[in-house]
């Protein structure tokens, strides 16, 4: 008996059809036009699950476990905000798994949002009861996508980098989701560092669970030029926004238009946005 129920665990962790990490394709994205400004969006969706106050965290915590007939509501709400971008890095999603109603949620937003490509990068796998993920959409076609495992003593944080435009003087877009402990941190943004140490057009995105300050004066990014939006652009929690931990940085050779912390309360981060003009005469290396 014990051995059948250990074996049915198993199996249940392991899911059905293995890793379920997924990419749309990019023949039918429109390629990149680097003479517009790019609207790029970031957001931790919180598996879809509303959360407005502190004691929903146990009061809906088994909808990170469960499916919930309200969380397609709250993902076509999403979609709506994600309909106004042209990048968007998209954290905690799942996959397909019993509490999503094996709906790759990374999908289901691309296409509801109209946004033609998408990638999910599948960090954490639990088979059917969780596919921890991230989630990359564009509406122009990449030049190539890869994902990398950040280093960390508990696996399953992941970060996706895309770049665009030209072979050889690229505009390189990382979406990462952090750690919470300060140590894998140091180790993640190194690994992080090392990638993107010989570009000049950068954008870091994602959530990564500290403040502004503290990633560019106490961390390996502290090598970097990067700049980040204003210590008062508070993300978490959505109901009383006090800490910065969502985040988009980019490179002095790229020109900051417009940078928000939008009110749109679906999840228990708060969506952060920025507009990006790529420098001028860029255009004239394609």
């Amino acid at each position: 008996m014990y051995k059948r129920l250990r074996n049915q665990i198993n199996g249940i962790l392991r899911g059905p059809e293995g890793p379920r990490g997924a990419c749309s394709g990019s023949e039918h994205v429109p390629e990149f036009e680097p003479h517009r400004h790019i609207r790029l969006l970031t957001f931790n969706i919180q598996v879809g699950i509303n959360t407005s106050s502190y004691h929903h965290y146990l009061t809906r915590s088994w909808q990170h476990f469960l499916p919930h007939r309200r969380r397609i509501e709250n993902l076509d709400r999403i979609a709506t905000l994600l309909r106004q971008y042209d990048v968007v890095a998209l954290q905690e999603c799942d996959g397909g798994s019993l509490r999503s109603g094996y709906i790759n949620q990374v999908q289901y937003l691309a296409e509801a949002a109209g946004i033609p490509y998408w990638y999910q990068q599948l960090n954490r796998n639990l088979g059917q009861i969780a596919q921890h993920s991230n989630g990359l959409l564009s509406r122009y076609r990449p030049l190539d996508v890869t994902e990398h495992k950040l280093p960390g003593l508990i696996p399953g944080r992941g970060a996706i980098i895309a770049r665009y435009g030209s072979e050889d003087d690229p505009l390189i877009l990382v979406q990462m989701h952090l750690s919470l402990s300060k140590a894998a941190q140091q180790r993640q943004l190194g690994y992080v560092r090392d990638l993107i140490a010989d570009y000049r057009h950068v954008v870091l995105m994602g959530d990564m669970n500290a403040h502004a300050e503290q990633l560019l004066t106490q961390t390996p990014l502290r090598e970097t030029d990067l700049i980040p939006l204003p210590g008062t652009a508070h993300s978490f929690p959505s109901w009383r926004p006090e800490k910065a931990l969502d985040h988009i940085m980019v490179s002095p050779s790229l020109e900051i238009r417009r940078a928000e912390v939008i009110s749109y309360p679906v999840s228990d981060h708060l969506p952060i946005a920025m507009d990006v003009a790529l420098p001028k005469g860029y255009l004239e290396t394609f």
